[in-house]
């Protein structure tokens, strides 16, 4: 069996424009400080008509692979997670296959998995149980997250952004899985869905949304609790781990998250919290659940309490989510992505748990451990990789008057046929792959950005329907 199976390598990708989420607030005539200090957002990333999940994933794997120096003959398992649908049959995976084919490997398993923003978690679990399993050959996992999250206009517009994620899976990992440690809560609820295949805008019900995602915050934490005293013996609480990343939709509900385990360890052993905590929280012991997601009092005292841990525990995964918004399946890869970039080099033999909410409803606890590890999977080279800080410096923002009518566009183009787009790279990074046009029979065409042009068609011309007919008609 394999062992210390997990995430060998990771690499992230986010669209160059973005908004200041200030100039938001002012532009859509809210109050000061509604977005950023009422979401906990400071600026969010977007796709133009020359991004979509797609290109981020060519953008994101291609990149993995170079920068790694990753074999593409030795990838054995390919799955992605995204609920942003580009096609209701095709997968974004099958896009994929063209960076490995080329290679002369079509000896892939995996496709896309799907619900809300859990997909990414159970595109990973596949990959990690494949590699622990009698089915593994050998080969590496690859697990990509891609989304690009937009709302229509409205209270949620400012929760969204874009990204794509790669993450290389297999054994002897330095971030490898507790596998026993997993605590899941799923249930069937209407809090956010796209059951309007015209549109790219979800069906929102905050406030529901926001009440489903604590309670399977609590209904995970319990399950994990309960299986960590089973295999370990002993009782769980927050002083076990280092750090706590959490899914994030906004920042302000992965504060409110992180006090409700605060909370929870205060109802489940109130020793393991001190006694001003217990003074704050004591009034509160005997709310029922549902009583105790409406009670503001509670969310204030156990914000309050949670704070200093909160700033040791979960402050340094927040950089990405609060500079690029909402990723839906990349976003709790892109906080973890984020605590390697401020903490690489005092990780090792630390655990980390990680918190995935999709809406509808899938949820689960898990938990990984650190170590180091040999070159090129190292955590200080997948931090020096991923480049977290040259990235966000290298934005272009656009006036939020831009940022409305990049939208109008994308909603106007939304599931159509017969266009091109400006093909403007302007914004890229060299090696970044866009969309040139959608065909007649919505087949879509990518190039990619050399170094010397913009306009090269991507090696084997990376077209929609892997025939050459894409670089005879100049595609």
């Amino acid at each position: 069996m394999a062992k210390n199976v997990g995430i060998l390598a990771i690499d992230i990708y986010f669209p160059p424009a973005c908004v200041q989420q200030e100039a938001l607030e002012t532009h859509d005539g809210a109050s000061k400080g509604k977005y950023t200090i009422g979401l906990g957002q400071d600026c969010m990333s977007f796709c133009t008509e020359v991004e979509d999940v797609i290109s981020m994933s060519l953008t994101v794997v291609t990149s993995l692979l170079e920068k790694y120096e990753i074999d593409p003959k030795l990838v054995g398992r390919l799955e992605v997670g995204s609920e942003t649908v580009i096609d209701k049959s095709k997968s974004i995976k099958t896009f994929l296959m063209q960076i490995f084919e080329k290679y002369g490997n079509t000896d892939i398993e995996g496709v896309d998995s799907t619900n809300a923003c859990y997909g990414g978690t159970a595109a990973l679990f596949n990959c990690v149980n494949w590699v622990e399993s009698n089915s593994w050959d050998g080969r590496y996992g690859l697990v990509v997250c891609t989304d690009s999250a937009v709302y229509a206009e409205g209270p949620a517009r400012p929760t969204g952004g874009a990204a794509a994620i790669a993450m290389l899976i297999g054994p002897d990992a330095p971030i490898s899985f507790e596998s026993k440690l997993r605590g899941s809560h799923m249930s069937h609820v209407y809090d956010f869905y796209k059951p309007n295949l015209a549109s790219e805008y979800p069906v929102v019900d905050g406030k529901l949304s926001q009440t489903c995602y604590l309670m399977a915050v609590d209904s995970c934490y319990k399950n994990f609790c309960h299986k960590y005293e089973k295999f370990e013996g002993k009782q769980f609480s927050l002083s076990d781990a280092e750090y706590f990343v959490f899914h994030s939709p906004y920042n302000k509900l992965v504060q409110k998250s992180f006090a409700r385990l605060v909370f929870n360890d205060f109802l489940m052993n109130s020793s393991s919290v001190d006694e001003v905590a217990k003074e704050k929280l004591g009034p509160f012991a005997t709310l029922s659940g549902d009583e105790s997601y409406q009670s503001r009092d509670l969310e204030k005292a156990s914000q309050q309490v949670a704070k200093p841990l909160y700033d040791q525990k979960v402050q340094p995964t927040t950089l990405i989510p609060k500079q690029v918004g909402n990723m839906y399946t990349a976003s709790l890869y892109a906080a973890f992505a984020s605590l390697i970039h401020n903490k690489n080099s005092t990780l090792a033999g630390k655990r980390v748990i990680l918190f995935s909410y999709g809406s509808g409803l899938t949820a689960t606890m898990f938990s990984l451990q650190l170590r180091d590890s040999q070159h090129p999977f190292s955590l200080s080279n997948i931090a020096r990789v991923m480049d977290v800080d040259g990235k966000l410096k290298s934005r272009h923002e656009f006036p939020p008057e831009e940022f409305v009518e990049n939208l109008k566009l994308m909603e106007h183009r939304y599931g159509g046929k017969e266009f091109v787009t400006s093909k403007d790279t302007s914004l890229l990074s060299p090696g970044t792959f866009y969309l040139t046009e959608v065909d007649s029979m919505y087949r879509r065409f990518y190039s990619k950005k050399t170094k010397e042009s913009s306009l090269t068609p991507a090696e084997n011309g990376v077209i929609a329907n892997g025939v050459a007919n894409g670089i005879a008609n100049g595609h």
